[in-house]
């Protein structure tokens, strides 16, 4: 199945034969250090800019019912954030394997390493990155 929305995802997680834990890390759009005026004209157009992660959380398909359930959830932190990137994982190995993971996402999004997770909007449409 091609995963084109939020919902999409949480369908085909909870298609799995082996229940499934999601993990989310919620990034927000930053200009980076010294930026250039070309780096910060396009960041007031709304795009480019590095992705800061702000919030990690893991949660099963069951525990979301769709986007508008992430955000509300996130909104209770007081933490703002633009892009969610999302990794399924089987849901074995307590939260203490989900903590390792979610640690390992935070680290590769920091090196700019997107490919590998799917990033969602706050309205739950798919992001592609260039």
């Amino acid at each position: 199945m091609a995963i084109s929305s939020f919902a999409d995802l949480l369908e085909e997680a909870r298609r799995q034969p082996d229940p499934q834990r999601l993990l989310f890390v919620c990034t927000r759009a930053e200009l980076p250090d010294h930026p250039s005026e070309e780096q910060r004209r396009r960041f007031e157009q709304g795009e480019g800019g590095v992705l800061t992660p702000m919030l990690c959380v893991d949660k099963t398909p069951d525990e979301l019912s769709d986007m508008a359930a992430l955000v509300a959830e996130s909104e209770a932190t007081s933490v703002e954030w633009d892009i969610v990137f999302v990794a399924a994982m089987a849901d074995q190995g307590g939260p203490e394997l989900a903590e390792r993971h979610l640690q390992r996402m935070v680290e590769s999004l920091k090196m700019g390493s997107v490919d590998q997770f799917l990033a969602f909007d706050r309205a739950g449409e798919v992001v592609g990155f260039q």
